[in-house]
């Protein structure tokens, strides 16, 4: 399946199907991909939490107004960012780029520099909302490549943060919920499904200069 009828396949499930789980190999896959996802620097601020243990999502479903799909779809992936993007967080990331490239760690000093700077100019709040960004743009490529292998999802806000961070013991990690998506195979019943898309047209979406 192509990435544009993919698209317009996917609509933002509402029920799913608790009877189905995705196979480990489409899901390995659809991981993989979302590592891959590009992020500022490449610093990849943000940690992404699979959940798929039912009491812990019970438990999520309660700090998400009660939406079923935390607790019907197959799995839940949460976008946790890091809130201490400092100096040691570029390092280890420098680190990692020399070990991968296999270059001198030296000769990456003048690019380590730029991000120090960039990192450095920014307040701890700003930071945290720079992660964020980076965070949606893993989001985007989660739902894209969910819609190739024709496993449905739901990109979700409607959360309490501070509970998830509790739940899922992110504070202590450096980490904060974001925001997730469920995914999984939509249900029969699901009024959604067969809904037209509703879209701007062209002319009101596209400024073509």
């Amino acid at each position: 399946m192509s990435l544009k009828t993919g698209l317009e396949w996917r609509y933002a499930t509402k029920k799913f199907d608790n009877t189905k789980k995705i196979p480990a190999d489409k899901l390995e896959h659809l991981l993989q991909t979302v590592k891959l996802a590009p992020s500022s620097f490449g610093l990849q601020h943000y940690e992404i939490v699979v959940v798929e243990d039912p009491a812990v999502r019970e438990r999520l479903k309660e700090a998400s107004y009660g939406q079923s799909q935390l607790t019907d779809a197959s799995q839940v992936i949460v976008f946790a960012v890091e809130t201490n993007i400092d100096e040691d967080y570029v390092k280890a990331y420098i680190d990692e780029m020399a070990s991968a490239r296999g270059v001198k760690r030296e000769d990456l000093s003048g690019f380590e520099q730029y991000v120090l700077g960039s990192v450095s100019r920014l307040s701890r709040e700003e930071n945290i909302n720079w992660a964020k960004k980076q965070a949606y743009i893993a989001l985007g490529v989660l739902i894209s490549s969910a819609s190739e292998l024709q496993i449905d999802s739901c990109p979700m806000e409607g959360f309490e943060a501070d509970k998830y961070d509790e739940i899922l013991g992110l504070k202590e990690k450096g980490l904060t919920a974001t925001v997730m998506a469920t995914i999984g195979y939509r249900s029969d019943e699901d009024p959604y499904a067969n809904m037209a898309k509703v879209r701007k047209s062209d002319k009101d979406l596209f400024i073509r200069i």
